[in-house]
């Protein structure tokens, strides 16, 4: 008979749990306690779940970024009939980055197009930054684009989706550790294993693109916005503009920002709470280079 001892997180640390399920399932192992197979599976899972307790590096970010921008582009495409606005646009991501928080990422900010009508963006933790032509369509002003840039690098400074993977890692880890033992009473390998644990991670960035970040998180994003747009001498006012265009076009269009954001009047309640403070500047000379590139 195998006895199943489960410990909690809370009363010891994940990574101390992983340290002494692997040395434990190893000596099980070798005195014949448990099948080696068992005691393998067990370990690989115990690791798992160390992982998951491991703070995530600005490498790991970058790895767990680009497998969600993957992820995206399955679903949308790339769309590159104007480098010069692609270009453009990675100029004013560049303005809003030099001077925040942090500048830099692994392997820097990138922003590109998705070919769509849809009104949407994303963000991920490898600095690439999506977004629709539907959205840069609605776009007044270049003041106005800077708010939505500045809007999703917002999202990749806050850490929002590295925070919501970091949540279920350890649940995934669990499970598989659940999986592990059954696993190998069906005689399945640790490839096969593996590739149930891929399948939990790819759940993980399908939900966390089709659900979206918390209310909390947008608001937490357009707050931080408006700071990045000061910082890079744009008018905060600029991404208001940009949220009262979006509620012009909310009944309009279905899916996209709808699906995923709170409502524009109430992401404009919250950024006018904060633009207050910051400086407006003069976006006027800025219109010519925006109207030569944006259409």
């Amino acid at each position: 008979m195998i006895t199943v001892i489960v410990f909690s997180c809370a009363a010891l640390s994940c990574s101390s749990i992983a340290k002494v399920a692997d040395v434990g399932a190893q000596i099980a192992g070798a005195a014949g306690v448990v099948d080696q197979n068992v005691a393998n599976a067990i370990s690989t899972s115990s690791k798992a779940i160390g992982t998951a307790a491991e703070e995530i590096n600005p490498e790991q970010e970058y790895y767990i970024g680009r497998a969600v921008a993957a992820n995206i582009l399955t679903t949308y495409k790339l769309w590159n009939d104007n480098r010069a606005l692609v270009a453009y646009m990675n100029n004013i991501c560049a303005s809003i980055t030099i001077n925040s928080p942090r500048p830099d990422v692994f392997n820097g900010y990138h922003v590109a197009i998705l070919d769509s009508d849809e009104i949407n963006a994303f963000a991920t933790s490898g600095g690439h930054i999506l977004i629709t032509r539907g959205l840069i369509n609605a776009a007044k002003s270049e003041d106005a684009l800077a708010g939505v840039i500045a809007h999703e690098v917002a999202h990749i400074q806050l850490q929002h989706s590295i925070k919501a993977i970091k949540n279920s890692r350890i649940t995934q880890a669990v499970l598989v550790t659940g999986t592990s033992a059954a696993g190998t009473a069906i005689k399945m390998d640790v490839n096969q294993l593996t590739d149930v644990f891929n399948e939990s991670v790819g759940e993980i960035v399908q939900t966390l693109v089709n659900n979206g970040y918390s209310k909390t998180q947008e608001y937490d994003a357009d707050s931080t916005a408006l700071s990045l747009m000061a910082g890079a001498g744009y008018n905060p006012q600029g991404l208001i503009d940009m949220l009262k265009e979006l509620k012009t076009l909310q009944g309009k269009t279905s899916g996209g920002f709808n699906k995923t954001h709170p409502t524009p009047e109430q992401r404009i309640a919250n950024a006018e709470k904060a633009v207050g403070k910051y400086k407006s500047f003069d976006s006027s000379s800025r219109q010519a280079r925006f109207a030569a590139v944006a259409r």
